[in-house]
């Protein structure tokens, strides 16, 4: 007979309480939970994590690097003093991974894993805007399937 064996009145495995051998998670005994408290819904570890910032659009401002595109952010925000909105600008480095970027083009800048120690993001292109042409670069007319009187003969 061991000496921990004789030095316990009763036998291990006659015990039936929730706390022997860690048979609680410890996340149930870490805090204390009330009636009126919901209990956290378990999150599935297959699912990427939610996060606040998933998306930004920027102009492409140097574009030398291999695989990558420095991006530039305009964003408004209130003036501390005077309140009034004043565009602050930011850059941060995006990777292009088959360099089809160049300078002045409008992108979008997705979160990702970090790939290096400053490029956190991946560019996508945009599709560009619809911009309203001007009253000399008007398209001729679309045909209407009738000949005009120049085309006969």
């Amino acid at each position: 007979m061991s000496l921990t064996a004789s030095l316990l009145p009763f036998s291990p495995t006659k015990l039936s309480t929730q706390f022997t051998h860690g048979s609680t998670p410890l996340t149930l005994l870490s805090k204390p939970t009330s009636s009126l408290s919901f209990p956290t819904p378990l999150r599935h570890t297959f699912l990427q994590p939610i996060k606040a910032l998933k998306y930004l659009q920027g102009r492409v401002v140097c574009s030398t690097n291999d695989k990558t595109v420095a991006v530039e952010v305009t964003r408004l925000a209130p003036h501390p003093k005077y309140k009034r909105r004043v565009r602050k600008k930011k850059k941060y480095q995006a990777h292009d991974p088959d360099n089809q970027f160049e300078v002045g083009d409008v992108v979008q800048l997705e979160k990702s894993r970090p790939i290096s120690k400053t490029k956190t993001f991946i560019a996508v292109p945009l599709p560009p805007k619809n911009v309203k042409k001007k009253s000399g670069e008007e398209d001729a007319p679309k045909e209407l399937g009738i000949p005009l009187e120049s085309q006969q003969v």
